[in-house]
């Protein structure tokens, strides 16, 4: 149980958009939540970020759907199940963001990956879904992505967002300490740290922000339906406070010179 039964079906969430919620995986010997999201791209083809485990009900429902073709690890941790979509849709292409392919083989895993997720790829699907690597950490690139039409942005582990009364009692005070319970979901403390260029970061948050999204799909807990911009600028306040403190300070030193240039103009006009 994840609190988020129904599993492993399609779950609708706007036109041409769905997710799937998946069983629990361990990481650190925690039980985290598992997401899946689906795009229909125009073409009819079907795009998949984090696929979680694959099930007979569930690939007979995708292929209702539409063909899948496109399979996405959007970092170093999130390739669990590729191998088994790709043994169900054998024509999908695996796409890989940087670090996946190496961490698969260290684990052991032979994963097929077809194609690289780096800066400067050419995607099939440009212009329905704009994406970036968020740089700044050698050990975390993540691949995040913006469904332009649904006005969503899709992350996997930028912000963790766990709600309390879905975890077992024992995994609750972790979650605390760490502050990544619901009560204001963020990016967390070990991951951020590792974000040695601060703006590098910055630039990546302040993209996302650009894109001004609607909702923002979550890998692992609670996703936001609505407030999108508010939430990213909540959640990740911390990373961005240098930046937005010294914009707030040339904002103060544009202001007063406006005014002193007024000031000026009006002593001359007398």
């Amino acid at each position: 149980m994840t609190g988020y039964e129904p599993l492993n079906t399609l779950k609708s969430v706007a036109a041409g958009l769905w997710l799937i919620d998946g069983p629990a995986i361990k990481f650190y010997g925690l039980p985290f939540s598992t997401r899946a999201t689906i795009v229909r791209l125009e073409n009819g083809d079907l795009w998949v970020h984090s696929p979680t485990k694959m099930t007979e009900a569930l690939r007979a429902e995708l292929e209702a759907l539409g063909p899948v073709r496109h399979l996405i690890a959007p970092n170093w941790i999130h390739y669990a199940y590729i191998s088994e979509w790709q043994a169900a849709f054998p024509e999908a292409t695996a796409w890989a963001a940087p670090g996946v392919a190496a961490r698969a083989a260290k684990k052991g895993m032979e994963i097929r990956f077809d194609h690289d997720l780096g800066a400067g790829t050419e995607a099939p699907w440009a212009g329905e879904i704009d994406q970036m690597i968020v740089e700044g950490s050698k050990i975390h690139r993540e691949a995040v992505f913006f469904h332009r039409e649904s006005k969503t942005l899709i992350l996997t582990d930028l912000i963790e967002n766990f709600e309390s009364a879905k975890l077992p009692v024992w995994m609750r005070p972790v979650v605390w300490i760490f502050g990544i319970d619901d009560s204001d979901g963020k990016m967390p403390p070990d991951m951020a740290r590792s974000f040695r260029n601060k703006e590098l970061l910055a630039d990546a948050i302040e993209q996302m922000i650009t894109w001004k999204p609607r909702r923002i799909i979550l890998a692992h807990g609670r996703w936001y339906e609505k407030n999108g911009v508010l939430e990213l600028e909540r959640a990740f306040r911390r990373q961005m406070k240098t930046r937005m403190w010294t914009r707030a300070l040339k904002d103060m030193d544009a202001a007063r010179a406006e005014a002193e240039e007024k000031a000026e103009k009006r002593r001359l006009d007398r």
